[in-house]
């Protein structure tokens, strides 16, 4: 069994922000691979489903992104699952836009979701790392990552969460590297030409 974690916040006024990818990216998990309606429990909200045969659940922790590790932590003993059994979701500032990476273990680059999940069930957990870009400014991070993915930012968005969805019973197998050769594969034409990021 698998937990897999969408990090945001919760409530319509930030449903679109930049820090909510992780949330969008699990929805259009449930959606495409029919997972069972969300339901409340773990301080969060949860989808049970399979994706290539094993069972997963998914989660989107209700308690606000500086708390997620509650959320996550709650699942996992529940579950008995270990922390290589987590796979987070979470936007990512030292990435260009619609580039996606993935680590295991390591620190928390300063993402308050990770930190909050890092200090529940320890670091030992897989990272999808979804880029959003970096404004530019340290001082611009807070409002940028809680401001709504502009209308440009959409075309490379949609296919990026579709692809994430599509293949997301390779993150279950653990072939990461399939995984992120096929995400590539449908976002490349998609996004803009300057590339920036920092790996």
């Amino acid at each position: 069994m698998k937990l897999i974690a969408g990090l945001g916040n919760p409530g319509g006024k930030y449903a679109a922000n930049r820090h909510n990818i992780g949330f969008m990216a699990v929805d259009e998990i449930a959606r495409r691979h029919g997972f069972s309606p969300w339901r409340r429990r773990f301080s969060g909200e949860v989808a049970e489903g399979r994706l290539g045969g094993e069972k997963v659940i998914l989660l989107k922790p209700m308690t606000f992104m500086n708390e997620s590790g509650r959320s996550v932590g709650e699942a996992m003993r529940f579950f008995r699952l270990q922390p290589s059994d987590v796979i987070i979701f979470h936007d990512e500032l030292d990435l260009a836009p619609g580039k996606v990476r993935i680590k295991t273990g390591g620190g928390h680059a300063g993402h308050n979701g990770l930190r909050s999940i890092m200090a529940h069930i320890g670091a030992d957990f897989h990272r999808v790392r979804l880029g959003i870009g970096h404004p530019g400014d340290k001082r611009l991070v807070h409002g940028y990552v809680l401001h709504d993915f502009g209308k440009a930012e959409r075309k490379w968005l949609e296919p990026l969460i579709e692809a994430v969805a599509d293949n997301a019973d390779l993150l279950v197998s653990e072939d990461f590297s399939g995984f992120l050769n096929r995400v590539h594969l449908a976002v490349a034409p998609h996004l803009p030409k300057a590339d920036g990021d920092k790996d």
